[in-house]
């Protein structure tokens, strides 16, 4: 594991920081690497019922390390070069947009280029009101990455998604929120408060039930309304089936506030 990604599960939170300070979280080989099966870990454990995205110092992450990205053009390593879109990132936004719990993307600076992507792919993002966004890749020449194509136009219309893609300029917290870009902008002192408070809300909630409800907005994305129905059924009957679905039926029964599980 590289020192540049640091994991914590502390009460049901696994919080993942990407610790690279002086090279503004962007990142390299290892640190994708790192990341990457980082969240996946972070996916699969049972104990983990929200997880939290965040970084170090004045930036969330800034994308691609640029430095190793020209020592690998300069050295004509094409297959190193590009092989780490499908060995990385894609994995990394699959992972946090596909994990069966929520996930908060806990925005501490600016997020450009695949630290915006992953940020995207996240069901929550809580933004200091002194970070931003910044969809870099047509400024230096590359198309888009990390499924950014994806989930930006979900957020915010296929035009506005097309505009900022075409020309990529730093988005303020405050015209993000406008946007639909933060879920939420806090003053940059409250922001791990911010982050904590919702989290823990998360991850003491109806994991399960949280579950469903990311896996049947993200299929009935594309498909028709029959699938999406069909599928929202099957969804409503296993969750139907958990501990705690019959916990917080019969809490509701006795006028109590339910406690769930997990399960």
């Amino acid at each position: 594991m590289s020192d540049s990604v640091v994991y914590d599960v502390t009460e049901g939170v696994g919080t993942i920081r990407l610790n690279r300070p002086d090279a503004m979280n962007s990142l390299d080989t290892a640190t994708k690497i790192a990341l990457r099966d980082t969240v996946k870990a972070a996916a699969e454990d049972e104990a983990v019922r929200c997880v939290v995205l965040t970084g170090t110092g004045r930036a969330f992450c800034v994308g691609q390390d640029l430095k190793e990205h020209i020592g690998l053009l300069e050295a004509n390593d094409m297959d190193a070069l590009w092989s780490t879109v499908p060995d990385h990132y894609a994995p990394i936004a699959l992972a946090l947009a596909e994990m069966p719990k929520p996930v908060i993307a806990s925005l501490n600076g600016v997020a450009a280029g695949a630290g915006a992507s992953m940020a995207f792919a996240c069901d929550f993002r809580v933004v200091a009101d002194t970070a931003g966004f910044n969809f870099a890749f047509t400024g230096i020449g590359l198309s888009c990455d990390t499924g950014i194509s994806w989930t930006l136009p979900r957020l915010i219309g296929q035009a506005k998604a097309t505009e900022l893609l075409y020309f990529p300029r730093t988005i303020p917290a405050a015209e993000a929120l406008t946007l639909g870009l933060a879920t939420s902008v806090v003053p940059a002192a409250d922001l791990a408060t911010a982050t904590a408070d919702l989290a823990r809300k998360l991850a003491t909630g109806p994991t399960q039930a949280y579950a469903g409800v990311r896996q049947s907005l993200a299929y009935s994305a594309s498909h028709t309304l029959a699938e999406a129905l069909a599928f929202e059924a099957g969804k409503m009957q296993s969750t139907g089936s958990t501990t705690d679905h019959r916990n917080a039926v019969a809490s509701f029964v006795a006028k109590q506030k339910p406690v769930f599980e997990g399960k």
